[in-house]
């Protein structure tokens, strides 16, 4: 266990804490809304990188991290009354901090960040638990910030979905977010990405809390019987190209 300053430790021991209140069974049952469903964009990734895990600011064995806001982005994937789900597969993608994505259609591939993963993925554990260390994300032509979530249960993508910045002034204007009509809908999707007291190289932290659409089998086995779901499809087939200048990326 790391010796985390008292700041620092507080901050996240009351994150835990708020967020073990609404994933408690049966408690704020109907205070859990669900989280709204956003789309994949055309630019999950085309081909996956070698390194896949929840680190996305390290590829391999490198020493040299890629460039951006250090952001830990942690929560739980839960059922509408707050039950966790538990050996469920959690995947992101993102820009890296120039503003491309890990695809072959990005349209500035010439500005990639070589020591940002840009993608990652975490089994979640028997509370639900999902954790990446990432960047916070920044804006991309004709969208606001965001980052690309994806929950698979045995092998079956169930959502999928994306998280924006709380409080980013480019939401309202954003193509993608403004598909949400109602604010309540609009808030499933927002994350705080706050500072970290006490981090000496300006940490972040968001949390963020997947709750799902319907009930899962809680007789589920421990042992995991499937993988990451498949991609949605898009016009053209796997991997299509919309241009970067539309929204929905």
């Amino acid at each position: 266990m790391f010796d985390l300053p008292l700041g620092r430790r507080r901050f996240l021991q009351q994150s835990a804490f708020g967020a073990a209140l609404l994933t408690t069974p049966g408690l704020f049952a109907d205070e859990l809304a669900r989280t709204a469903g956003l789309t994949e964009g055309p630019f999950y990734p085309d081909r996956m990188p070698l390194d896949t895990d929840n680190d996305l600011l390290i590829l391999n064995d490198s020493i040299t991290p890629a460039v951006g806001e250090i952001t830990h982005l942690s929560g739980r994937v839960l059922s509408p009354s707050g039950e966790p789900l538990r050996n469920a597969f959690v995947e992101i993608w993102q820009v890296d901090n120039n503003g491309a994505y890990l695809h072959s259609g990005t349209g500035n591939a010439d500005k990639r960040d070589s020591n940002f993963q840009g993608y990652g993925r975490f089994l979640t554990d028997v509370r639900g638990n999902y954790y990446f260390r990432t960047i916070k994300p920044v804006p991309y032509p004709g969208r606001t910030p965001h980052i690309h979530l994806a929950v698979s249960q045995n092998g079956k993508r169930i959502l999928t979905t994306q998280i924006l910045v709380k409080g980013e002034k480019q939401n309202e204007q954003d193509g993608v977010f403004r598909q949400l009509r109602e604010e309540a809908a609009r808030q499933t999707v927002l994350a705080d990405f706050k500072p970290i007291p006490d981090s000496k190289i300006g940490e972040l932290a968001a949390h963020f809390d997947v709750v799902l659409g319907h009930t899962f089998d809680e007789s589920q086995p421990d042992a995991v019987k499937g993988g990451i779901g498949k991609p949605e499809r898009r016009v053209g087939g796997p991997g299509g190209r919309r241009s970067p200048q539309r929204p929905g990326t």
